[in-house]
């Protein structure tokens, strides 16, 4: 090696010179050429590590190539490591550039730190031009600033930019980043589908106004006919069937228009104080003079515990489910409701012990118009919308419905409220009513 040669050297020369020279004085001076060999190349390779240099063949011997050459590998690992995330990098620039979608990174400040280029036409903001500058500023909403301070991003927010009115946007906020502390807008043109929801709104309001007019005519003449004691008999079982027949399409046409109602906006607009229990107890009376004592049921109310909402749209979400458990199960069927503080908040569920509903049909169940069983929901005088106003009226009060059924073992309906919806009665009551029969 070249240091051990360096080291011979040195003592060969100290032997030779030891006869007419001090040894303090000369030992330095042997090793001086060994010390100047390792301080230059110590400075050769601090200035290419510096000048960010990269080091290649020929290396020297000794030690020294040892540690050119794991510097050298340690460079060429680098290299290819920031080829690879170049090479990523361009990739996402391109898929970003090319994806329909608007998409606004915002740093920690809600600044416009990047946009693609969909962003210009969809949110008027260009990039790099409006680079610094807040989203707020260029899109002037005061429920899009709520929302990002807010920082409640699981639904999406539909608005008409100012640059263009004729556009609707459903914007998606995603935090990300170190410690989540920016955020990705994400804009898409929805214009043709809210038309289209529009127009589908408009029509089934419009339609179910303009049918409930006549048949609240044909219903009060089959009802004096009916009623007629000079009505010839042969003719009441057919009159008596038009009349039951018109009592159904009445009702569809009033949950049409509640649910037309209902989607005209997610939020509810009143938020009272509900008397819940009193409300599903009044409920389930109706539900056992509908059942006609072919059902029995079950009730465990918290009685201490409110709720603040409509209490129409309560009414009309609750009075579905218990209602769709009558005509929905054999007689025989036992059905329990429950009131109570679930977690995170109240939760109302309904449980029957009847057939159940297969896995596949479950996804479907809150679609307008959908049924399980076709023949029988048209038996039973179902219209297919009471879900579907249930799933509306639980949007508007910021809750969810929960379904839960297999084949053979029943179903259970469960609606979960915010714990921001709970109240309780002053003073507190914990006390509990049950309602049973059968």
């Amino acid at each position: 090696m070249l240091e051990l040669s360096f080291i011979l050297a040195s003592a060969a020369a100290a032997l030779a010179l030891w006869a007419g020279l001090d040894w303090a004085i000369l030992w330095p001076l042997a090793f001086a050429p060994y010390l100047a060999y390792h301080l230059f190349r110590l400075l050769h390779l601090t200035s290419l590590i510096r000048r960010r240099h990269r080091l290649a063949p020929p290396f020297p011997r000794g030690l020294w190539g040892e540690i050119y050459r794991a510097i050298a590998q340690y460079q060429q690992r680098g290299r290819r490591g920031r080829k690879r995330q170049l090479r990523f990098f361009r990739r996402f620039r391109e898929a970003a550039v090319s994806v329909p979608d608007a998409l606004v990174i915002l740093d920690k400040l809600q600044r416009i730190e990047w946009a693609n280029p969909a962003a210009a036409p969809l949110m008027d903001v260009s990039w790099p031009k409006d680079a610094g500058r807040r989203l707020t500023e260029i899109l002037s909403s005061p429920e899009l600033g709520e929302l990002i301070d807010a920082g409640d991003y699981g639904r999406p927010l539909e608005l008409a930019p100012e640059h263009d009115r004729t556009l609707m946007l459903s914007l998606r906020i995603a935090p990300f980043g170190e410690r989540k502390r920016q955020r990705l807008v994400v804009a898409r043109d929805v214009t043709k589908v809210y038309h289209l929801n529009m127009i589908r709104r408009d029509f089934f309001a419009n339609a179910s106004h303009e049918l409930r007019t006549p048949l609240t005519v044909i219903a009060g003449f089959l009802e004096h006919l009916v009623d007629s004691p000079a009505t010839p008999g042969q003719h009441r079982r057919p009159l008596e069937l038009m009349s039951k027949q018109t009592a159904r399409m009445r009702s569809i046409i009033d949950d049409l228009l509640t649910l037309s109602r209902l989607e005209m906006d997610d939020q509810s607009e009143e938020a009272a104080r509900v008397e819940a229990p009193a409300e599903i107890e009044q409920i389930l009376h109706e539900a056992q003079i509908l059942s006609g004592g072919r059902h029995s049921f079950d009730a465990d109310i918290d009685q201490g515990l409110l709720i603040a909402g409509n209490q129409a749209e309560l009414r009309s979400a609750f009075s579905n489910l218990i209602y769709n458990a009558v005509t929905h199960t054999p007689a025989g069927s036992r059905i329990r409701v429950l009131w109570e503080e679930g977690e995170p908040g109240p939760l109302f569920s309904v449980q029957d012990n009847g057939e159940g509903i297969a896995p596949e049909h479950i996804p479907r169940l809150t679609e307008r118009f959908y049924r399980v069983d076709k023949a029988r929901s048209r038996e039973s005088g179902g219209t297919g919308l009471g879900l579907a106003i249930v799933k509306h009226v639980l949007n508007r009060h910021d809750g969810r419905l929960l379904i839960a059924s297999e084949v053979g073992q029943g179903a259970t309906f469960t609606c979960q409220f915010p714990s921001a919806r709970g109240l309780r009665r002053e003073p507190p009551r914990t006390g509990r009513a049950a309602v049973a029969q059968g």
